[in-house]
């Protein structure tokens, strides 16, 4: 569901000519490159690469160019043009724009009709090499399939649940489409109990032969508003880009749980400033912890994120 917009009008010859190009396309730039580096490592590939994991973001019509002003604005990139388009298996209609950053990509969607079930629960859109072989591996791994593969204008599409429940969807195109590397990797962050955190992270890691890189167990819990309190946080770095698990009692203060991505970002201060001339709230101020400074902010439209940057190694 993360889509740049596809060449040509909006119906159904498009669609036509996509699915006569997947016989001979399986996003042969990107996808291949990960393939061939797959083959040199021995390892299957399925993910592609980080700058291709968007965060999705659902909002009304109405806030939609006020959101694209002012994630512009605040961390810099481009937008591409917006479509209006059907993205489901089943009827709908939702404009949809992707937004790039140097410090991460965003899929957005405003939907025109009610939003078809379970769309808008998926955190991000992640590209993979092969849409079927993925959500085997998924399966495999102790996902749940709860949107089988479907066929879009440009590409196919899955959507799968994590144990504790964590949504994502899967993407693949036809065409070959490349971008950058971004200057500093986002984080997925993923909120989870006590009660399913470590087979997440087992079957999440399975799935992408992904790296924990630290498990807390004594995390300064003023990073989610519990000053004086610890919790778990688990880091996990994968070809799908970095992912933040904080196992938590659901003892949550607003908005924590709320936010879906953190940004790095080169200066805080500075970016919270640009955040709020562009429209956005401050949410929380900085707080101080892990060799890190973050705050949480909402932007306009209600999209709600974490920006931190790092005070030391």
């Amino acid at each position: 569901m993360t889509k740049p917009k596809a060449s040509g009008d909006q119906g159904t010859r498009p669609l036509r000519a996509a699915v006569i190009l997947a016989l001979a396309f399986l996003h042969p730039l990107a996808a291949s490159a990960a393939r061939a580096k797959a083959r040199s490592t021995g390892v299957t590939a399925i993910a592609v690469a980080p700058q291709y994991s968007t965060s999705h973001v659902y909002v009304a019509p109405a806030d939609l160019d006020a959101l694209v002003k002012s994630l512009i604005a605040t961390f810099g990139g481009t937008a591409s043009q917006r479509t209006n388009t059907t993205v489901t298996p089943v009827a709908s209609s939702t404009e949809t724009q992707l937004v790039r950053t140097p410090v991460g990509a965003l899929s957005l969607f405003a939907y025109r009709t009610p939003v078809p079930f379970p769309f808008g629960e998926e955190r991000t859109g992640n590209l993979v090499t092969d849409i079927d072989r993925a959500v085997k591996a998924a399966r495999a791994a102790g996902a749940e399939v709860i949107v089988a593969p479907f066929t879009d204008p440009i590409g196919k599409d899955a959507v799968i649940q994590w144990p504790g429940g964590v949504k994502m969807q899967l993407y693949w195109h036809f065409q070959s489409s490349t971008s950058a590397p971004l200057a500093t990797i986002p984080e997925s962050r993923v909120y989870v109990s006590q009660d399913r955190a470590d087979s997440f992270v087992r079957s999440f890691t399975r799935f992408l032969s992904a790296r924990v890189a630290q498990d807390d167990r004594r995390a300064d819990a003023g990073e989610i508003g519990r000053v004086g309190a610890t919790y778990r946080r688990i880091r996990i770095s994968s070809q799908f880009g970095n992912m933040l698990v904080l196992v938590t009692d659901g003892h949550l203060p607003y908005p924590f749980g709320r936010e879906s991505t953190g940004y790095q970002v080169a200066d805080l201060p500075e970016t919270l400033d640009k955040a709020k001339a562009a429209g956005a709230k401050i949410l929380t101020e900085p707080h101080a912890a892990n060799n890190r400074s973050s705050a949480i902010v909402e932007f306009p439209g209600g999209y709600i994120a974490e920006i931190h940057s790092l005070t030391g190694p």
